[in-house]
């Protein structure tokens, strides 16, 4: 009896094969044996899954980034940051990385399926950037996206925002992937499906509204990114650069409970938030009482002078 192992398959095969494994997979093949490594590896194969995973890399603005090396990119923007969501935005104080570019990778997802892909530039030098709140609009409200990006139920899109700098050759993916909350605007009735990660004590939160169509579907009207600190004040872009550069170096944190972390860190966020707006509300109201009474004090103390004259 005749026993084949995979060492006698021709590397086109194994090539075509390594190709339909998702990254997880194909790193854990590089691991098993000298003859998977080198195909495991190749560039093409990681380049191919990158795109697979993220279709806006194959437009025209992302092709700068083929400078990149595929598993570095897959590497960096596949997992969630592990930034410390404890540290009250003492990033904000780190230097200010230098760099010229930011390009955002946006893919928007209905149950799996690409809806919506956009590539934006963010030039990231000027002083107006710098120190300006942060804010990327993937979508603009004035230019629409064709009609066929639409949606039944916008609590069931998920989206990836990946950020990169290609000055340095790093990533980060600032995305949930799934909603963390899911309402309505109070003023235009839009749905706004919010998908947000906590690093260095800050609010990335990437926000996708949909407006209800003729038919009953949802089209999606406008995709932005915004960042906010522990006491709901805009992040500005000099501040989001630094928050952007130690998120790139931090270690990635990836498994299938992604989602569910975003989520819970999300909450912790805005329960935080709450409670320092609350804090700060009983601090200005006790400053507000002192000032009174000694306002109150001051005019008896005249008072009290004048009728003993």
């Amino acid at each position: 009896m005749v026993t084949t192992t995979i060492e006698d398959l021709h590397a086109d095969v194994l090539g075509c094969a390594l190709r339909r494994l998702d990254g997880r997979s194909l790193a854990a093949a590089s691991c098993a044996m000298p003859a998977l490594r080198a195909l495991a590896t190749d560039p093409d194969t990681w380049r191919a899954l990158c795109l697979a995973e993220w279709p806006s890399l194959a437009l025209p603005p992302a092709q700068q980034l083929a400078a990149l090396p595929p598993q570095r990119l897959f590497a960096d923007a596949h997992p969630f940051p592990s930034a410390d969501a404890d540290t009250e935005c003492g990033l904000l104080r780190l230097p200010v990385p230098a760099g010229e570019l930011l390009v955002s990778a946006v893919d928007v997802y209905y149950r799996g399926a690409p809806l919506l892909s956009r590539v934006v530039e963010t030039p990231a030098s000027s002083s107006w950037f710098l120190a300006s709140p942060f804010r990327v609009e993937a979508v603009e409200r004035k230019k629409p996206p064709p009609a066929a990006a639409a949606a039944p139920s916008p609590a069931e899109l998920e989206l990836s925002w990946v950020v990169v700098d290609p000055a340095r050759g790093r990533a980060v993916n600032v995305s949930s992937r799934r909603p963390v909350a899911v309402d309505r605007h109070w003023y235009t009735g839009e749905t706004l499906a919010r998908f947000a990660v906590v690093l260095g004590g800050c609010k990335f939160e990437a926000t996708v509204a949909c407006s209800e169509g003729a038919a009953g579907g949802h089209a999606i009207s406008e995709i932005t990114l915004a960042v906010e600190d522990a006491d709901g004040a805009a992040v500005s872009g000099e501040g989001t650069l630094r928050l952007l550069a130690a998120a790139m170096e931090a270690p990635r944190k990836g498994g299938e409970r992604e989602p569910e972390e975003a989520k819970r860190r999300y909450l912790e966020f805005v329960k935080r938030k709450k409670g320092r707006k609350e804090s700060k509300a009983r601090r200005e109201a006790l400053v507000d009482l002192c000032c009174s009474a000694a306002s109150a004090v001051v005019v008896l103390t005249c008072l009290a002078a004048v009728a003993l004259r």
